[in-house]
């Protein structure tokens, strides 16, 4: 049964291509087909529009389309079957504490980065969630100790990652899981502040009145926002 959905066109007169959509793409609903880039199936395709940014040429667009219904579970199948490493999604298992590894790796998922993450992860559901900006993981020396331990990682870097495209996918996020908590953390550049605005706005999208944390991590590696520092001249949480 056909439904009127939002899906990604391509104007294959602009693409020549480059293939740099093709990552962006967490459900694999894109490839390069007689030098063009193609979406393969529509059931693949959420209609989200993260591929879009990766497009150097502006050939790819969100329309509505008669179509297929999105399928996740097909979705599931075909991730599975192609095997990239880089986009397969898995839970990973517990790593135990050795003698020589007093703070071993709380990491529990990949993928890690937030456009590579599909709304419907098995490991989003009913998740605690970790948003964090990719500074901070190299700033914060006991993230994995403190921070990462019993929840879902999604990176992003809320200044060179499209604004539009990390709300919208933390909305579908929201949106497809009832999620335990949200937990941001940020860097203390004025520019890393976008990352919680975008995810008050993704709330408000989903529909959700969940509140979340933020969590401030100086360039010195200590967390809280520096004496010294204004505060921004808006309350986002309660």
């Amino acid at each position: 049964m056909k439904i009127l959905r939002d899906m990604i066109e391509i104007d294959e007169e602009k693409c020549v291509g480059c293939g740099l959509c093709i990552p962006s793409c967490a459900e694999g609903a894109l490839a390069l087909v007689d030098g063009k880039a193609k979406v393969i199936q529509d059931p693949l395709c959420d209609g989200l529009g993260a591929c879009i940014g990766a497009c150097p040429q502006d050939a790819l667009r969100i329309v509505k389309k008669e179509t297929e219904p999105f399928d996740e579970e097909a979705v599931h199948q075909h991730l599975k079957s192609r095997g990239c490493p880089s986009t397969q999604v898995m839970a990973l298992p517990p790593r135990p504490t050795a003698s020589c590894e007093p703070s071993p790796s709380a990491l529990a998922q990949w993928p890690l980065q937030l456009r590579l993450i599909p709304p419907t992860a098995p490991f989003l559901r009913n998740a605690d969630l970790l948003i964090l900006a990719d500074c901070t993981a190299v700033a914060d020396p006991n993230l994995h100790r403190d921070l990462l331990p019993g929840k879902a990682l999604l990176m992003t870097c809320p200044k060179l990652d499209n604004a539009e495209e990390t709300i919208e996918r933390l909305a579908a996020i929201f949106s497809h899981g009832d999620i335990g908590s949200i937990t941001a953390a940020i860097m203390e550049v004025p520019c890393c502040a976008g990352l919680s605005r975008m995810i008050q706005e993704a709330l408000k999208r989903s529909g959700k009145k969940d509140t979340f944390e933020e969590i401030i991590v100086q360039r010195s590696g200590k967390r809280g926002r520096p004496e010294t520092a204004p505060k921004p001249p808006f309350q986002m949480f309660p």
